[in-house]
């Protein structure tokens, strides 16, 4: 079959891989109503196309924290890899490089920082969970450093885990051939399966529900590389978040595997974006399923986007020629957007290129 859309991935990534590990990757919190969001609310922006334009030459290229990357479409961090591919890690790394933009590893991947650093030239950035023991979180920011990884991506939004039922119901463990490559030295492999999923109730005795804006500045002291706070969804966390160092934000909601019944993240991007006042980089994870996502991302003040499930699934599906073919997907449809919208360059993309419900229901309200 001919793949042309990203999202036909997950269909073959259901029949291939076992029901729990699927489920794993594709499930959201509760009732699943903000999975459903971050992909919906993008429907509801529209376009404003200008006409007219040469748009012979189209330029994607991009700067993040200093770093040129060929477009600003890059791949979030997504845990334990290898359960979708035996190569795991290793192919999506490949991919990122391959197509010149950025891979996120993630704390809870099947391969390590060393490994993912050893399959050549590329732009990696380190997601970090802070779990109790601060020593070791030391060490694993300390390996990122060593191994040229160029920021930390720090989660903010999980203080607990979300409840995901059908982790749940699946009694979701690591599948035993596996371990967390980066955190062998908590014996994070060695989870089993208990009335609740495995992952979740290990994972509640080791992550540090303290976690607070002292310790942004705490990780800044043992660390050169920026940090980019990962889960911010208000103006008044990007405040703080600005005042507390970070070099970049992620508007993120965990990919609605935390708390649900929080808005798409598209939904909270102009939000941060405003407060954020230029000051630093936004960009945005979650429900980018098309080209058209990215340029409405951008149009409403992201500095890129970061995709994750795609990413899983393609790789379940056909390994790394299936990442190559995801990022290359959303690329021609991206570059696609820009040109039939007139946009030769990305900072020609404005948010005049778009109409939102709200731009709508204020020009009613004028009327």
């Amino acid at each position: 079959m001919e793949i042309t859309n990203v999202t036909e991935y997950e269909a073959i990534a259901k029949e291939k891989l076992p029901k729990m590990v699927y489920d794993y990757f594709a499930s959201g919190a509760e009732d699943q109503w903000t999975l459903k969001e971050n992909i919906n609310a993008f429907s509801r922006i529209l376009f404003r196309p200008r006409i007219l334009i040469d748009v012979t030459h189209i330029d994607l290229a991009t700067t993040v924290l200093g770093h040129k990357i060929s477009m600003p479409i890059m791949i979030a961090a997504t845990a334990m890899q290898k359960m979708a591919h035996p190569e795991g890690e290793y192919a999506t790394a490949r991919a990122a490089s391959a197509a010149g933009t950025i891979m996120t590893l993630s704390s809870m991947a099947t391969s390590s920082i060393e490994e993912v650093a050893s399959t050549g030239p590329g732009i990696w950035f380190f997601q970090l969970y802070v779990i109790k023991d601060r020593n070791i979180v030391t060490q694993l920011v300390r390996r990122a450093e060593n191994a040229g990884f160029k920021a930390i991506a720090l989660t903010v939004d999980t203080p607990l885990l979300g409840r995901r039922e059908a982790d749940i119901k699946n009694r979701f463990s690591l599948p035993p051939h596996l371990t967390l490559k980066n955190l062998e030295g908590l014996d994070f492999g060695k989870m089993d399966p208990t009335n609740e999923s495995g992952l979740a109730s290990y994972f509640a005795t080791q992550i540090d529900q303290s976690l607070s804006w002292k310790d942004v500045k705490w990780l800044q002291s043992i660390t050169k590389l920026p940090i980019l706070l990962k889960g911010v969804v208000t103006a008044e966390d990007t405040r703080i978040a600005i005042q507390a160092g970070a070099a970049g934000i992620i508007v993120s909601n965990h990919g609605a595997r935390q708390l649900d019944y929080v808005p798409a993240t598209i939904s909270c991007l102009e939000e941060v974006v405003k407060a954020a006042q230029g000051r630093v980089p936004v960009f945005l994870d979650g429900g980018v399923r098309r080209g058209t996502d990215v340029f409405k991302a951008l149009a409403l003040g992201a500095s890129g986007v970061f995709i994750g499930r795609p990413v899983v699934f393609a790789l379940a599906a056909e390994g790394e020629a299936g990442v190559r073919k995801v990022l290359q997907i959303l690329r021609d449809e991206f570059e696609l957007t820009m040109a039939l919208s007139g946009c030769c360059s990305l900072k020609d993309i404005t948010r005049n290129h778009i109409v939102t419900k709200g731009d709508m229901l204020r020009a009613v309200a004028r009327l």
